[in-house]
């Protein structure tokens, strides 16, 4: 958005106090017009972007050609629509796995027939499970197999399809077209962008867990900055793309459906085991791989050093790193072992569909400390919490957020919206937070703290600590 009284240098407009991005603007259809966050991603798998990518398991080596994923999602759609299961619009799932290859095919599936998505960790308790399931009430329950028990124990008593059984493996395969060709199978169920996509959970500020209501806009916002991003930043096509974060966690679930958008090759990890990421990225040549901290502090541990530098990792050029805060020592070790890679950090939350800010190039991840610049179509204030005055760059304060990655609200929370979110739009993030003079951001500390897990209990997904 272009502001005549904003600094070019920084985003920073004098006259309304508002920090504008710096990034290039991304496509964004009209907000009327009737669009799931699948048929956006598929009419760029058409023109935009290469099918040549692959979803990859890096536990079985399994691949998935896009030019099988858009035919796989079509299908699973129209059984999913059909008895047994009998889906309709409105509708929720709740889905309780570890990565896999089959993962963005469900979500894109159901998001095509306008049911919402509620991924879960499959580590949390039985009592964290059934709190979810009441929060989202769903109709059907996606499992693995050894999630399956877990659910069968907190009582819930509608249908569930265990994601590895061959009754899963039919409806993604079998073809319900009568003949047609895949361009000609439409799955006629109208989808607002204002509809609800997903509800993933967060602590909030009270560390409760809420059901955070995420838009079909929400999505497609994220897409297309992630399209834009990789048009100025991405020299092979399809490059290899590796995700470790759990696609439960915002940070995983917007990632994923981001890497099919862009007909990126992605490689699934189910679980945290370095010896098969270490594997993973010498076997399939991976570019850029997104981890949490743990991953992080694991490849520049000393203990791991064997293991590490006896692989071939020179196809590596980015880490992602999200989901808790990163050590400044820890920044400066990776720096040291891993020269040639940059180490990206990016800030976000729940609420904002993930990162609201992102590091872009080799300069950018040389400022140790920051989270980046606004993505686009984001604005930011710096707000002074004992007055509520808008504060200019070098000033610390509360950051607010506002833009179409803004979430819808908490289910069934009508206080817990109105509290974060004011009529203006502006989302309260409740971090200490302030821009430099050339516009990238610094999380300084929490206003109010809360209880973080390995960084996935957590409102948002990556903070940097003030240099």
């Amino acid at each position: 958005m272009a502001v005549s009284n904003s600094h070019s240098q920084n985003g920073f407009c004098s006259k309304t106090l508002i920090f504008h991005s710096l990034r290039p603007s991304s496509f964004l259809p009209p907000q009327a017009t009737h669009l799931s966050v699948t048929d956006f991603i598929f009419s760029l798998l058409n023109t935009t972007t290469t099918t040549a990518g692959s979803l990859i398991d890096a536990t079985t080596r399994h691949r998935i050609p896009y030019t099988d994923v858009k035919l796989f999602v079509r299908n699973l759609a129209a059984a999913l629509r059909q008895p047994p299961v009998s889906l309709t619009k409105g509708n929720c799932a709740f889905i309780i796995s570890h990565n896999s290859s089959y993962l963005p095919i469900l979500f894109l599936s159901l998001f095509s027939i306008g049911v919402t998505v509620s991924p879960a960790n499959p580590a949390s308790s039985i009592s964290e499970i059934s709190r979810q399931i009441r929060i989202c009430k769903p109709v059907v329950i996606f499992a693995t197999v050894e999630s399956v028990r877990k659910v069968s124990e907190t009582g819930f008593n509608n249908r569930i399809v265990v994601i590895e059984s061959s009754e899963f493996e039919s409806m993604m395969r079998v073809d319900r077209s009568n003949g047609s060709e895949f361009s000609d199978v439409k799955i006629d169920v109208s989808v607002s962008q204002s509809d609800t996509a997903a509800i993933l959970y967060s602590s909030g500020t009270t560390g409760n867990t809420k059901g955070v209501r995420l838009t079909h806009r929400n999505l497609i916002s994220s897409v297309a900055g992630a399209i834009t991003s990789r048009k100025s930043t991405c020299c092979d096509s399809p490059a290899v793309y590796l995700c470790t974060v759990p696609y439960f966690h915002v940070y995983g679930f917007t990632f994923c459906v981001r890497m099919v958008a862009c007909g990126e090759s992605l490689v699934s990890v189910a679980r945290f085991d370095l010896r098969l990421i270490v594997r993973s990225i010498e076997e399939f040549r991976v570019c850029y791989m997104a981890v949490a901290p743990p991953v992080v502090v694991a490849l520049v541990d000393g203990n791991n050093e064997r293991l590490v530098n006896g692989a071939d990792l020179r196809s590596l050029d980015t880490v992602f790193s999200g989901g808790a805060p990163l050590t400044v020592a820890v920044i400066r070790k990776f720096k040291r072992r891993f020269q040639d890679v940059s180490l990206v950090q990016t800030y976000g939350l729940t609420e904002t569909t993930g990162a609201i800010s992102r590091v872009a190039s080799p300069y950018e991840s040389t400022i140790v400390g920051t989270v980046g610049r606004l993505i686009a179509h984001c604005e930011a204030k710096i707000i002074d919490p004992n007055t509520g005055v808008s504060l200019p760059p070098m000033n610390h304060g509360e950051l607010w957020v506002r833009g179409p990655s803004i979430m819808k609200g908490y289910v069934d929370d009508k206080q817990g919206i109105n509290t974060m979110v004011d009529s203006d739009g502006w989302l309260r993030t409740g971090d200490l937070c302030f821009f430099n003079n050339e516009g990238f951001l610094f999380v300084v500390d929490r206003l109010k703290e809360l209880i973080k897990y390995k960084g996935y209990q957590v409102l948002f997904f990556n903070i940097c600590i003030n240099p």
